[in-house]
């Protein structure tokens, strides 16, 4: 099924060098699907005129819809404006209106509008300006061959309120009737071959639904988008794949868009009204933290031990000295001593104890950086895992991977007790 398209570029020096994170381009993105139009082409440019007017012709090319965001400022960097005269090959002039617009806005502040500030209100020539009623910089509309150009300011405020007062209701009906829908699952305990190996047929190109997969610090994402006539229609389409991925893939889902696995293991907890305490090494809190994150975490979350020294884990915990002595501190036996010793003290549901080496110094041939011992204390067992996670990852990443395998652990700990 065909859809609208639309184009979305994304200008600034301060966002191709990693000074700013562009949040504009994924607003825009969810606005325009909602209303049945796809975007197909997301680009990201410096201040540069030529480069403005090269990616305006090549967006206009590609979608019926281009929207241009930011560079309509006051400055001499500000020329988000210059490009796209260029690339309708027309002048600027300027556009009285906007103008008094400007001045408006510094006269009700009790201000005299500086001169620099004059240049916002220029507007190509044959184009129309679009009223920015919480800023200074009017947005423009323009027409290039058979699309149609919008340009909006940078600051998110000012873009989400002149897109939806100025921009969307003109584009509304170019979605065709039709509707976009879309979910995330999101899975841990399997790498993303191995889930894509098992939804392969659901992936295949040409179909809808269309389904994908995307990785990101061991959680895999897999992103359902259906299109139909009307919004009934996609939301079946999209149910439809999303049940059958959830049949295939089972416990490895753990929940949907934004959900974090702390969030899915909490909700588990107080829906079980179950608690839980931790007993951490390496990890520092950060499992603790995790699970406390989500409000009413009181209600599940009992205490946490970090125990970074032998002595800890032997004062606070209970580990036996000689256990320390025999195996070492990273080792499957203080593991499992450290949550055993955590869920007696804490008199919780489940404990789990962590101790690992997460670097870059403390390593050994036979311990080395990213070794993790993980121990989990259930209702009826204990259960133990050793984990490489390898010595070049940096130490933030081997902390936050354990903490997210321990998180999957008492997850699925809790599933498996709820079943039993």
């Amino acid at each position: 099924m065909s859809t609208a398209t639309a184009a979305i570029i994304s200008c600034g020096n301060e966002l191709i060098l990693g000074s700013v994170v562009d949040t504009n381009t994924a607003w825009l993105a969810t606005r325009l699907s909602e209303m049945g139009i796809a975007t197909t082409l997301h680009v990201t440019i410096g201040d540069d005129e030529e480069d403005i007017q090269n990616a305006v012709l090549q967006a206009a090319g590609k979608a019926p819809i281009v929207i241009v965001s930011g560079g309509l400022g006051p400055t001499l960097d500000d020329v988000t404006r210059q490009g796209v005269a260029r690339a309708l090959g027309v002048d600027l002039y300027e556009d009285p209106v906007c103008l008094e617009h400007v001045k408006g806005f510094f006269a009700r502040r009790g201000r005299t509008m500086p001169d620099t500030n004059r240049v916002q209100a220029l507007v190509p020539v044959g184009a129309k300006a679009i009223h920015n009623t919480c800023g200074t910089a009017p947005g423009i509309r323009a027409e290039l061959g058979g699309s149609v150009i919008y340009v909006v300011p940078g600051v998110p405020l000012e873009m989400q309120e002149m897109f939806a007062r100025s921009i969307q209701p003109e584009i509304q009906a170019q979605g065709g009737g039709q509707a976009i829908v879309k979910k995330m699952l999101l899975c841990f305990g399997a790498g993303e071959s191995d889930i894509a190996n098992q939804i392969a047929d659901l992936m295949k190109r040409g179909r809808n639904p269309t389904v994908g997969t995307t990785p990101h610090e061991m959680v895999i994402g897999i992103r359902v988008v259906a299109v139909g006539k009307t919004p009934g229609e996609a939301q079946a389409l999209l149910e439809k794949d999303v049940a059958e991925c959830r049949r295939r893939l089972g416990d490895l889902v753990y929940g949907e868009d934004q959900t974090t696995l702390a969030e899915a293991v909490g909700r588990k907890l107080l829906d079980a009204k179950l608690t839980v305490a931790t007993a951490e090494s390496c990890t520092g809190g950060w499992l603790a933290k995790s699970l406390t994150d989500l409000s009413g975490s009181s209600g599940y979350f009992l205490c946490g031990y970090v125990t970074y020294s032998n002595q800890a884990k032997a004062e606070l915990l209970g580990v036996p000295a000689a256990m320390l002595e025999e195996f070492g501190a990273v080792s499957e036996e203080v593991a499992r001593a450290m949550a055993m010793g955590c869920k007696a003290r804490a008199a919780a549901n489940f404990a789990v104890g962590i101790t690992g080496i997460a670097g870059p110094t403390g390593g050994t041939a036979e311990k080395p950086v990213g070794l993790v011992y993980i121990a989990i204390v259930g209702p009826s067992r204990v259960e133990a895992h050793r984990l490489s996670f390898g010595e070049h990852l940096l130490r933030w990443q081997i902390r936050d991977r354990a903490t997210k395998v321990a998180l999957n652990m008492l997850r699925l700990a809790v599933l498996e007790s709820q079943q039993q």
